[in-house]
């Protein structure tokens, strides 16, 4: 499972998650991708059964991303112990997912959108945030919206 080699402090605070993804939103490594519609922590077990959902249905062809990394140490208190006296311990580890990051991505030459499609409804299933599916070519390509930008630019410069 996944965790950090070490961290500068032990035990942080929960924080709250508003807004939405601004980095690691688009698919940057493969062809299809797996996306978070919804906010919420990603254990580093639940990123595990997912990851090992893929590989087990793909046969071990292609590539898996993983985008996120649980870096979030989540603390508990042990059962029945009374209110006060500190903070708990460093129980297990969770990645912060905002809606729009990109989970997980999936790519190579043997890997088809059915193959895909299939492994990643296999890998939501395991996970505790509503999620989809998207691929490369349902993006809008980058050279449109440059020549797009660019004539704009153009267009307020001269006037």
């Amino acid at each position: 499972m996944l965790s950090p080699k070490r961290t500068k402090f032990r035990k942080q605070q929960r924080g709250r998650m508003r807004g939405v993804a601004t980095r690691g939103n688009k698919i940057a490594f493969g062809q299809f991708a797996l996306q978070a519609q919804d906010c919420g922590w990603v254990t580093s077990r639940q990123i595990e059964a997912s990851r090992r959902a893929m590989t087990r249905y793909v046969k071990r062809g292609g590539q898996i991303w993983i985008r996120i990394f649980p870096d979030k140490p989540v603390t508990m208190r042990p059962a029945e112990t009374r209110m006060g006296s500190g903070k708990g311990n460093p129980e297990f580890w969770v990645a912060v997912v905002k809606p729009g990051r990109i989970l997980f991505e999936m790519g190579g030459d043997e890997i088809t959108e059915e193959i895909a499609k299939e492994a990643m409804r296999l890998a939501q299933y395991k996970l505790p945030v509503k999620t989809k599916f998207i691929s490369l070519e349902q993006d809008p390509p980058q050279g449109k919206t440059n020549t797009a930008e660019k004539s704009n630019k153009a267009a307020t410069t001269e006037s």
